[in-house]
């Protein structure tokens, strides 16, 4: 029977957080330079085609700043912390056998260095990035700043609190890679519609005489998807350790950034995502019944508003992942995160997402994009015409 990790898993760490105890790494030296191994097994989410596509980012990225010097005479005591990362999933990461990281120097510069990341399973990869990182203070004294603002209201609507989960938001999350009790939690706020507000100060035709404003929240029924947008808040559960750093906290915001990711396009679009319902016509008596392919079938044929005979999702996984790490300093990620998603785009059985991430001070810390393959059920009883025998996933590799 193989194993999920190639050492036998050492008790887990009290002194660390959950999430600090997920994305633990264990050095082969032994077996050659640079290398590394997931020291416990990772989470494949109920439904998904493999493990949830955050750890291999969050693993890649704790792999990457091992190799990065830390501050010394040597060179300044400069302190260098990653600035964004390029992501591309390959193949569907196995939980059930080790995965390992293979790390490349390839640059090392005064202000910037690089590195490539090779996650690897029986001799294949799996899924590759390349990441930057940049000396802190190098941009010099003078600056130009700007950042994108925190929507308004979405503050007072954490503080308010969630509310009470029943079993079917539990399941959902699961299948967003979201354990319960697990390395985070997520607070949903839903889906806002957009729509463009004319600016009369700025000149006609001006990039800012069409801005996108939100309606109010329960306003989902706009025609045009590429309007909406989809709001959540995130944090690492417990509190990570201090003596890990701010790389800790750079890699959970990593693991975290892909919860909801790509399955933005199929919410926006408000597909069946799971199966469309057995009987296409309900009446108060005999409402839509699941399909019963899939384990979260049941949940969406009671949650999703979307006709009995909307399209079905037959396919949809993360084809890449791009992380800018805007403010590293000022990421906390066991402190509450607000992320807002959008799909300016999708067609070709492709969908591209955009996601800006802001801490409780409404900094925006981060940015990120994801394309994913979103293909829909071609036949036309609904069923997916099968190429190259890929099932079904969510925002995982």
């Amino acid at each position: 029977m193989p194993l999920a990790t190639l050492i036998k898993p050492p008790p887990v760490d009290p002194s660390k957080s959950p999430i600090e105890n997920v994305l633990d790494l264990t050095t082969l030296a032994d077996i050659g330079p640079d290398i590394y191994t997931n020291t416990r097994s990772l989470w494949h989410p109920p439904g998904a085609r493999g493990i949830y596509g955050g750890a291999a980012i969050a693993q890649s990225l704790a792999a990457a700043q091992k190799t990065i010097p830390p501050p010394s005479p040597s060179n300044n005591h400069a302190v260098f912390l990653i600035h964004s990362m390029h992501c591309y999933f390959v193949l569907a990461g196995d939980a059930s056998i080790p995965i390992l990281y293979h790390v490349e120097r390839v640059r090392e510069g005064k202000s910037f260095m690089t590195r490539t990341v090779q996650a690897r399973q029986r001799g294949k990869c799996i899924f590759t990035t390349t990441a930057s990182f940049v000396r802190e203070g190098s941009g010099g004294q003078k600056t130009v700043d700007h950042g994108w603002d925190m929507p308004e209201g979405v503050q007072a609507e954490l503080e308010r609190g969630a509310e009470l989960e029943d079993e079917r938001v539990k399941l959902e999350k699961a299948s967003n890679g979201e354990e319960e009790s697990g390395a985070f939690e997520s607070r949903r706020l839903g889906i806002m519609n957009t729509y463009p507000l004319q600016d009369t100060k700025s000149p006609k035709n001006s990039l800012s005489a069409s801005l996108l404003m939100p309606k109010p929240p329960s306003s989902e029924d706009s025609a045009h998807p590429h309007t909406k947008r989809t709001r959540q808040w995130f944090r690492a559960r417990g509190h990570i350790s201090p003596s890990a750093g701010p790389q800790a906290h750079l890699s959970a915001l990593a693991y975290m950034s892909d919860n909801y990711f790509i399955g933005t396009v199929s919410r926006v679009h408000n597909l069946w995502r799971f199966g469309r319902p057995t009987n296409p016509s309900p009446t108060p008596t005999s409402p839509p019944s699941p399909a019963a392919a899939h384990p979260m079938a049941a949940l969406e044929s009671v949650e999703n508003t979307a006709h009995p005979t909307a399209p079905s999702i037959g396919m949809m996984v993360s084809l890449d992942h791009t992380i800018y790490f805007h403010r590293p300093r000022e990421i906390r990620a066991d402190e509450w995160l607000f992320s807002e998603m959008e799909s300016p785009w999708a067609g070709d059985g492709r969908g591209l997402v955009l996601q800006r991430i802001w801490n409780r001070r409404g900094v925006l810390v981060a940015s990120c994009v994801q394309e994913g393959l979103v293909r829909l059920k071609q036949g036309e009883d609904g069923t997916m015409v099968e190429e190259s025998g890929m099932g079904r996933g969510g925002s995982k590799l």
